[in-house]
């Protein structure tokens, strides 16, 4: 989705929870990225720190590397660090990851503000770690794993994210392909959990298949306080169902009644079919600030998306999205996944002809990504189907699986036809490039600029 820097919400999250109930705990968050620190700069860091317990944020399964690699500096610069790790790779691989890794100390599962803050309690009292649930460690040359720890109920009463621990660059953050980089960007977490299980995704069985929201005033509450404190000017309202209900009515309406829909834009993401279902507050929506929405279109094929467990999004609740987005001038970008066990050079070229028909603003193609902790990885992991382990390229462009018909090699060949044939048109090229919507016209000119296509071809090694 091009470059982007954002505030890190998870280690933020937790360290606002760990400050809230320990204030003189002392806490420092060193954002990488935002500072530009390579290893040897992160490596002067901890030796400065000199800290008791280091827990790098490892959200996705592409980053697992990243994670494995700063604890294994933090035990080389300060051997009696406590190393922790946690998100939804870890907490879907827990026991392998302990089992291979010997700098992981210890492995928060779940949600785990409470997990964490208990078990910094436990590591100052030397209380046994069994008492804090949620908690996954190496003892008596066995792992254990304890219970699973109860979710929080009501996410209204979690503080705000640390944002004070990475001040100096909350207005570095940015999200180039949406609005440029001159713009401050951070993302709200709006819910926990999803109501639906799609068989690729691991947000359900992540959170226990239930799903938790935040209420509409302190979602609005906190992005007032971004825009108040640091001047954020752009979000991503990150809720994998914002739209259902009557939920984003009520945002929609707190935006305008406090006058942010002047200052402020936001992004979200939603299914199609919900878009549909919410017609009538669309426009709404655009005006308090909403300009681009992300949803997912899939595939063209029946059967494949029943095999998704993806269920309601159809066709023709597709292309009635993407109208009903036009014509409230809000940016459409739609996602379509290759690369089904059934998928043939056939099928993939009715889902190019697919996208064309739908004719989204912006059309994102992903090779199909069996993430730890989902149904796909189950299946793929006991039908043999993995044929790359290299954790990194878990990211959704490298091909990690062949079908029945493809390699993984044509797979990705495929990936990349995908793009040329979207972004190759002309038509659509010209249109966007000349678009009287200024979102649009941006975008493109952003695509022309960053060459995506190439950049592709030469990141998968075609």
């Amino acid at each position: 989705m091009g470059d982007y820097l954002s505030p890190p919400l998870g280690i933020l999250s937790l360290a606002g929870y760990l400050q809230n109930r320990r204030p003189n705990l002392t806490v420092d968050v060193v954002d990488c990225q935002a500072r530009r620190f390579g290893w040897n700069e992160l490596e002067n860091q901890i030796a400065a720190f000199q800290p008791d317990i280091v827990a790098p944020s490892g959200l996705g399964t592409c980053n697992a590397y990243t994670v494995i690699r700063t604890v294994e500096l933090a035990k080389q610069v300060v051997p009696s660090a406590t190393t922790i790790v946690g998100g939804q790779h870890f907490t879907a691989l827990a026991e392998e990851s302990l089992q291979t890794y010997p700098d992981i100390d210890l492995v928060v599962r779940g949600e785990g503000e409470q997990t964490l803050t208990e078990l910094v309690h436990a590591l100052e009292t030397q209380a046994p770690l069994s008492s804090v649930r949620g908690l996954s460690f190496r003892q008596g040359g066995k792992i254990v794993h304890t219970p699973n720890r109860p979710q929080i109920t009501n996410l209204d009463v979690l503080p705000f994210p640390a944002y004070h621990l990475v001040e100096e660059h909350m207005k570095d953050y940015f999200f180039t392909l949406m609005t440029g980089q001159d713009r401050p960007f951070a993302i709200i977490e709006g819910s926990r959990g999803c109501l639906h299980t799609c068989s690729y995704c691991s947000q359900w069985s992540f959170w226990q298949r239930r799903h938790r929201r935040k209420s509409p005033q302190r979602i609005v509450d906190e992005l007032e306080y971004l825009h108040t404190e640091y001047g954020t000017t752009f979000f991503w309202l990150a809720d994998d169902n914002l739209t259902l209900g009557n939920r984003i009515e009520t945002i929609s309406n707190e935006l305008l009644r406090r006058g942010l829909d002047e200052e402020v834009e936001w992004f979200c993401q939603t299914r199609c079919d919900t878009i549909v279902q919410n017609e009538d507050r669309l426009a709404m929506m655009r005006k308090a600030g909403n300009i681009w929405i992300l949803t997912g279109f899939d595939t063209p094929h029946e059967a494949v998306r029943a095999s998704f467990h993806r269920r309601g999004i159809t066709a023709s609740a597709a292309k009635k999205a993407v109208d009903l987005l036009r014509a409230n001038e809000i940016l459409c970008q739609g996602m379509f996944i290759i690369g089904d066990r059934s998928d043939s050079h056939g099928s993939i070229e009715a889902l190019r002809q697919y996208a064309d028909d739908l004719d989204p603003d912006i059309a994102t193609f992903m090779t199909l990504t069996p993430f730890p902790g989902t149904a796909l990885y189950d299946d793929a992991t006991r039908e043999g189907w993995l044929e790359d382990t290299n954790w990194s390229h878990y990211d959704m462009i490298h091909a990690i699986m062949p079908t029945k018909h493809l390699t993984r090699k044509e797979v990705q060949e495929e990936l990349y036809t995908c793009y040329r044939s979207f972004y190759g048109n002309w038509k659509r090229r010209y249109q966007g490039l000349f678009s009287t919507n200024a979102i649009i016209k941006r975008t493109y000119l952003y695509l022309a600029r960053k060459a995506i296509v190439t950049g592709l071809q030469s990141l998968i090694g075609l």
